[in-house]
């Protein structure tokens, strides 16, 4: 190493240097990985610098639910090289050695299929390279079992994700998933509106006030938003994913439970539960008082 340093003229003498660590007992204590160093550093500065490395490796935390933009927005803390746009921009171009992503296009991005999850990723690596990295990881969780259950469904994965997405957005208990997504399902199966309200929230966008991207609670003319996305305006599911489910959700739509219900609403013991109806009257009556 030190050979490397003075080649690089970061320090005068290798040898010097190293019977300095060696006097000070920090040979022992030296750490492999990578260092910002300067030929402004003293020798002195340089070996105590090498007692604490950078780590080649970064965590990167996606959590369940989150949208390209909040997953873009956590890039600058978890110590990647790369900027939110460079993100964002990237998961608009869609890879060819992905068979799932088969009906994406370029007007698309890869909303849907960034895999949440904890992710040890290489410091340098680009913005194509994570991504890569994510969708690996939901190729490996997209099972037989699961594209089974969507054909059971009638539904596409690209379909199937969609549902997900908002039924990942919709629950609090993750138990009720599969309920929740008997409910989008038989909407959909007569031609009833999903009226779902994170596909409102993400035709929004970011709300500055709140600072957040997933605006609570929607007024009366939130829910007439023009857009695509909003499933209270339009007949039919959204565009594509509104958003990142994690494997529960997609779970719940290739295995939904087998319901009568075509309503939910949540529950009044602020459990986050929500309680279900099999017509419109019964919702009434499930209102809170």
């Amino acid at each position: 190493m030190a050979a490397r340093l003075e080649s690089a003229r970061l320090i005068p003498d290798a040898g010097a240097f190293t019977n300095y660590l060696q006097y000070a007992g920090l040979d022992t204590t030296l750490q492999a990985g990578n260092y910002d160093l300067s030929p402004a550093m003293s020798p002195l500065e340089i070996a105590h610098a090498l007692q604490d490395a950078t780590p080649k490796e970064v965590t990167l935390s996606i959590l369940e639910g989150w949208r390209l933009e909040e997953i873009a927005a956590t890039l600058p803390s978890s110590g990647l090289e790369i900027t939110p746009q460079e993100f964002i921009d990237a998961a608009y171009s869609i890879p060819e050695d992905f068979n799932f992503l088969e009906h994406r296009t370029g007007e698309n991005s890869l909303e849907g299929f960034l895999f949440p999850g904890v992710y040890e990723i290489p410091r340098e690596a680009t913005a194509s390279q994570v991504i890569n990295v994510l969708l690996d990881n939901f190729k490996t969780h997209l099972t037989p079992q699961i594209q089974a259950g969507f054909d059971r469904q009638g539904v596409s994965i690209f379909t199937g994700v969609t549902i997900a997405s908002i039924v990942q957005r919709e629950a609090v208990v993750t138990e009720e998933m599969p309920l929740l997504a008997s409910v989008f399902l038989n909407r959909l199966a007569i031609g009833m509106p999903l009226e779902a309200d994170p596909t409102v929230q993400y035709a929004l966008g970011y709300n500055q006030t709140q600072k957040t991207w997933w605006t609570n609670p929607l007024s009366a003319q939130d829910l007439k938003t023009d857009s695509p996305y909003n499933t209270y305006m339009n007949p039919g599911l959204p565009p594509g994913p509104i958003a990142n489910p994690g494997l529960n959700a997609l779970q719940a739509v290739a295995f939904p439970a087998q319901t009568p219900y075509y309503y939910f609403r949540a529950a009044c013991d602020s459990t986050g539960n929500h309680v279900f109806a099999k017509n419109y009257q019964e919702h009434l009556q499930n209102a809170c008082p």
